[in-house]
């Protein structure tokens, strides 16, 4: 059977590339119906945020992403938190000591910072130097009683070797093992380190493929012998490209969010944002753009991947969002908009006046946040434009000329809705001799006070004569 994991580090938030990660994995295993497994590598202490799981696995599940095996879920092949699996990986480590494929090292950080610093000075790349490869084990077990700090390094091969990877998206890369040092696999304060937990992890769950960045590419020859030495087959591996900003440089937080977490927040809808990840990096076959779950499903392969790195386009996402929007059913999109709603001093207001205002809003809307900044046009009774091309448009002696002939035209109507607007549109034209763009604009923006505003129609069908005089009054004294 197919199995894949997700395995982050309980070290702070799920990032959009570790969301790609987990969502190609998952789409690979429901495809070949498989399994989707999380997993916690918590070994490192020091670092770990409590929070960290539980807003994991709420994000999986807010995108979508059902885990089929966890440390909230259960399975046959616990624990699923690395710091629960100490006792299997001492067994490992010991029979690596005994077969004489790892060794205990006693160098100081002193010693190392001291070999880096004299190495980088000579133009050396930084590595460790052997030190303590040698040592007899009667005298390693004698340091060790007398309590010396110690770690556990994996041996590499003396005679280098190039080993062959033959990666689902990048096809055979040779790497060679005189890039990679003597790794520390097991930590001062007994923790294995990610090295050699993934392995033994991936080799005791049943792991079939391995999908990561092609950061960790280099990193495949430690994990290939670590797997030769305990007499394991390998996974297939899968390296996916790095998501770049815009201006091809590693994404980060400092040229905006990279959060799952924040990307809902701000008003993302999770298809969108799933649908949007697919595409970093993964070509389906013709220029379609937009998939439910079930067709990413149906679509989806390691061999469409590209190589090269994805630009994360934050246009194209909007574009999607608003998409994703304006297909939602009315009932659908107010009750994912009562989130944002209620941050704002509208929470309460007639639920059918809220829903009319929904859907004249719903065409516009790009992010559901934007509904926070929306909603006092159609409560407020002295609002007044921020733009300034509003402001300067209003200004305008056409605009004024117009504005005035629309509240004569006005004051002698019944009321205002939507089915007459364009006969009284029409009255102005003909007095003021004003047509097209240059007419409607003035009133447009008079009413919706934005540039963006919604459907003229529709709103002053919602807001009728008197509030739509009020504002043509308003917008006549700037």
């Amino acid at each position: 059977m197919v199995r894949l994991r997700f395995a982050p580090s309980p070290t702070g938030f799920l990032h959009i590339g570790g969301l790609r990660t987990a969502l190609f994995c998952w789409l690979y295993a429901c495809k070949n119906d498989g399994k989707f497994i999380f997993r916690l590598e918590d070994t490192d202490q020091k670092r770990i945020f409590e929070e960290a799981e539980n807003k994991f696995i709420s994000m999986l599940e807010w995108s979508g992403i059902k885990i089929d095996e966890g440390p909230q879920f259960g399975g046959n092949y616990g624990p699923y938190r690395q710091s629960e699996r100490l006792d299997i990986y001492a067994k490992y480590t010991k029979l690596l000591l005994e077969e004489g494929n790892a060794y205990i090292c006693f160098c100081s950080s002193e010693r190392l910072e001291k070999l880096r610093t004299d190495q980088r000075r000579k133009g050396e790349t930084p590595r460790y130097d052997g030190f303590c490869r040698n040592l007899s084990k009667s005298e390693a077990s004698r340091r060790i009683e007398s309590g010396e700090e110690y770690v556990v390094r994996m041996k590499t091969p003396e005679v280098p070797e190039t080993i062959i990877l033959n990666d689902l998206i990048r096809g055979n890369v040779s790497i060679d093992t005189s890039q990679s040092e003597d790794q520390v696999i097991v930590k001062s304060d007994g923790f294995p380190t990610y090295h050699l937990a993934v392995v033994i992890d991936d080799h005791l769950m049943k792991i079939t493929h391995v999908v990561r960045g092609e950061e960790w590419l280099p990193s495949f020859p430690k994990h290939f012998l670590l797997y030769r030495y305990f007499g394991w087959d390998t996974p297939e591996f899968a390296h996916l490209p790095l998501i770049l900003n815009s201006d091809r440089s590693k994404l980060s937080k400092r040229q905006g969010d990279v959060a799952v977490e924040d990307f809902r927040k701000n008003g993302y809808l999770p298809e969108s944002l799933v649908n949007f990840v697919a595409m970093l990096g993964w070509s389906p076959q013709g220029n379609r753009e937009l998939f439910t779950l079930p067709e990413l499903i149906r679509e989806f392969s390691f061999e469409r991947v590209n190589k090269a790195g994805a630009v994360f386009d934050q246009e194209k996402l909007n574009w999607m969002n608003q998409q994703y929007i304006q297909k939602l059913k009315l009932n659908d999109l107010q009750q994912r908009l009562n989130p944002f709603i209620k941050k704002t001093p509208y929470e309460g207001k007639d639920h059918k006046n809220l829903k009319k205002i929904i859907e004249i809003l719903q065409p516009r809307l790009v992010k559901l946040s934007e509904i926070e900044g929306r909603l006092s046009l159609f409560f407020e009774n002295n609002l007044e434009p921020s733009s300034t091309e509003v402001l300067k448009v209003l200004r305008e002696e056409n605009s004024k000329k117009i504005l005035s002939n629309f509240i004569k035209q006005l004051e002698s109507a019944n009321k205002l809705t939507k089915d007459n607007l364009g006969t009284l549109m029409k009255n102005i034209q003909n007095e003021t001799k004003i047509k097209g763009k240059n007419l409607w604009i003035p009133i447009r923006f008079a009413i919706t006070l934005d540039t963006e505003g919604p459907d003229l129609n529709l709103i002053v069908d919602f807001f009728g004569k008197e509030k739509c005089m009020h504002l043509a009054k308003s917008a006549l004294k700037l």
